[in-house]
């Protein structure tokens, strides 16, 4: 992946801040000092992070606060307010997210096993 093409794509809930449960639009857990540390270091190479996230779908009435409490969160815990968005684009290089199983192109063979126990 070459800096400065595309971007990252960072799931929040259970990937880069602690999720139990559902708290409002108000509240995102607790850091994940693993992915804090990653996402630090994309920036610091030039890379572009992108915070992908259910919170933000046309699903939510909330969605612009919820974005806003999110940027407040990243700006923080990580230093820079991160675009937040819900959607994937061509752009997007990379997806690290607690629910994803990586698919080898083009042929449907998961490269890995699913962690809820889906076929």
């Amino acid at each position: 992946m070459s800096k400065g093409k595309g971007w990252i794509g960072v799931d929040l809930d259970g990937t880069l801040a602690h999720y139990e449960t559902w708290r409002g639009i108000d509240h995102v857990g607790e850091p994940i000092a693993l992915m804090v540390e990653r996402v630090r270091r994309w920036l610091d190479e030039g890379h572009e992070v992108r915070i992908l996230t259910a919170r933000v779908s046309s699903a939510y009435e909330d969605r612009g606060a919820a974005a806003g409490h999110i940027q407040d969160w990243t700006e923080k815990h990580i230093g820079v307010r991160l675009a937040v968005t819900c959607e994937k684009d061509f752009n997007m290089v990379e997806l690290w997210d607690d629910r994803a199983v990586t698919v080898e192109m083009n042929t449907g063979r998961a490269l890995a096993p699913s962690s809820r126990g889906l076929r």
